[in-house]
């Protein structure tokens, strides 16, 4: 009987997760327009990481760690010293994956005559190449033809 109630609670469960990943409104149809590369700029993106994570992951490694060593007293400071040690190094990676990353600034004229911009990491397109633009907004993205 026991079994039959958490099999039961458990199907629920897994359905109700389930239904919470499920995606709730249509998406929208992409976007793509046609044009030709009228310039491109070289520029840098700013890379979006948030500040801290790393420091607080690393912190989290070093107790962890720290929790093996040792016993009382000893495996406090050992606590302690590797949720330190952690933080510096977790801060000391992240610091490297906050570069800005090489990018270049495409205006596209459209085959509607519209002069867009976008901005994107660097790729092979060049002057005069007749490209699509697909998406809109911050999510458009310049590809070749």
């Amino acid at each position: 009987m026991f079994k039959r109630i958490v099999a039961g609670a458990v199907s629920i469960l897994f359905t109700l997760g389930l239904t919470a990943c499920a995606p709730t409104t249509p998406s929208a149809p992409l976007e793509i327009r046609s044009g030709v590369i009228q310039q491109i700029t070289a520029t840098q993106i700013a890379n979006n990481h948030e500040t801290g994570v790393g420091a607080v992951i690393g912190a989290l490694g070093g107790l962890g760690v720290g929790s093996l060593i040792g016993g009382g007293t000893g495996k406090a400071v050992a606590m302690v010293l590797g949720a330190v040690g952690g933080a510096v190094a977790g801060n000391e990676i992240q610091k490297h994956y906050d570069k800005p990353i090489a990018g270049q600034q495409i205006f596209v004229r459209t085959s509607t005559g519209v002069l867009v911009t976008v901005t994107q990491p660097t790729g092979n397109l060049h002057v005069g190449q007749k490209v699509y633009i697909e998406g809109a907004g911050t999510d458009a993205r310049v590809v070749a033809q």
